[in-house]
């Protein structure tokens, strides 16, 4: 059977087990457009340039394997931080653990409830960002989870919203299989602060499509939950208008697999986007960050910084593309990711692309993998550090570079200390 047959196959017997919900005229159309595009494409396989460092068997399979729920952290993370507080339990919205969904120039509705109605304005953005996504680089589980998804949030931002909505993600069972889409829309002028945390599920498809309008600003942060062996997927689709910024970090540190997708078009000018991301991992982590920005005003600028600590087998994987159209004179576009290896075992691979059609720009990516500094680890010693806290410093002072890129000092030390916590318990 011809490759694209095979993959054409996986995609049906994944459906099997997956019924395509009924809905309201505005959204029924958006996953039946989905489900084409899926059917078309097929699920990813190992052959795929863009799948070929992780396994994606598992994310296609058709249950989620079982995983252990682990007991309740009392560290909730984001606890100091005055918040709108947003619940999913085994990726369904619950409203009573939930603050009621009332801010001001904030509009909230859980897409369950949405999903009924006829008319709504998120038929503008539903499966709209995602579908622009798919060029040049098609991504199917992008379009699996919004023919399918039926939890999630729909926000419309029309203002400067007052405090972060902070969405926390829990579990109580062991096989929770989720798919969650959430819509947000910033209007002109707007500016949201959105946070995530929290173990979603045992294996998880999330999500996000973004809307910044001229003028506008998105903040987001995230820490992805502390389940060892949870398999996990997230996307972000993000368009960018005049003068607007967007800028998403990421804490990683557990997961037998997680893949964050982020894909961004930056088409109004004056236009500022940050991906960041830190990650550390111990075993079988297996954690990959695939980014691709397209540039198209002029006068745009993109940063992606990513760090990833690693050992004891653990892989990190960084595919980042910055792609300048020929309209998009004056870019300024930087890309860094670096690993971190504290034994033998680890790897990290690497993938940093540029593809420029424009002559006046500034553009520059790079990418280097290697062991703790051994004459910055000499230096700490011979001034009567210990050993082992020495390099609990250095692994620390690597990784919080990329905190640099959290604006919000309250939520940078909030990550700050998680982060020193992880090296105290895996001391290299």
């Amino acid at each position: 059977m011809p490759a694209l047959g095979i993959k054409q196959a996986g995609a049906d017997m994944r459906l099997d087990n997956l019924a395509i919900p009924k809905g309201g005229a505005w959204i029924s159309e958006s996953r039946k457009s989905a489900l084409r595009r899926l059917v078309a494409q097929g699920l990813p396989g190992r052959r795929d340039e863009y799948w070929k460092f992780p396994r994606p068997d598992r994310l296609i399979a058709a249950d989620a394997d079982p995983a252990e729920v682990l007991a309740p952290d009392d560290t909730v993370a984001f606890h100091g931080v005055d918040c709108l507080r947003l619940v999913f339990i085994d990726g369904v919205f619950d409203t009573a653990a939930s603050d009621p969904l009332l801010m001001e120039f904030l509009e909230i509705e859980p897409l369950n409830a949405a999903q009924t109605q006829d008319l709504h304005w998120a038929r503008e953005l539903y499966g709209v960002l995602e579908a622009r996504g798919q060029t040049p680089v098609a991504r199917p589980l992008g379009a699996l989870n919004t023919a399918t998804a039926t939890e999630g949030l729909l926000m419309r931002i029309t203002g400067q919203v007052p405090r972060p909505v902070s969405i926390e993600y829990r579990r109580s069972a062991h096989a929770a299989d989720a798919i969650i889409h959430h819509v947000i829309k910033i209007e002109t002028g707007g500016d949201l602060t959105l946070l995530e945390s929290g173990a979603v599920a045992a294996r998880v498809n999330k999500l996000m499509e973004v809307d910044v309008a001229d003028g506008a600003s998105f903040h987001h942060i995230r820490m992805q939950g502390r389940d060892q062996e949870r398999i996990a997927l997230t996307h972000i689709f993000a368009r960018l208008g005049q003068k607007s910024s967007f800028k998403s970090f990421t804490l990683t540190m557990n997961g037998a697999l997680t893949r964050n997708e982020c894909v961004i078009e930056m088409l109004g000018d004056d236009a500022h986007a940050t991906i960041a991301g830190a990650s550390a991992g111990d075993g079988v982590f297996h954690q990959d960050d695939t980014i691709f920005i397209t540039h198209e005003g002029v006068n745009c600028e993109s940063r992606q910084v990513f760090k990833k600590v690693l050992r004891n087998g653990a892989t990190g994987v960084f595919q980042g593309k910055i792609l300048v159209k020929p309209t998009a004179q004056k870019t300024d576009g930087y890309q860094i990711s670096q690993g971190l290896l504290l034994d033998e075992d680890a790897q990290f691979l690497a993938k940093p692309e540029l593809e420029i059609y424009a002559d006046d720009v500034v553009c520059s990516h790079g990418s280097t993998v290697g062991a703790i500094d051994e004459d910055a680890l000499f230096y700490l010693i011979s001034r009567g550090v210990p050993r082992r806290l020495a390099q609990d410093m250095l692994v620390l002072a690597f990784l919080l570079e990329a905190l640099d890129e959290i604006e919000n000092e309250e939520i940078r030390d909030d990550i700050r200390a998680r982060l020193e916590a992880w090296v105290e318990r895996h001391h290299s």
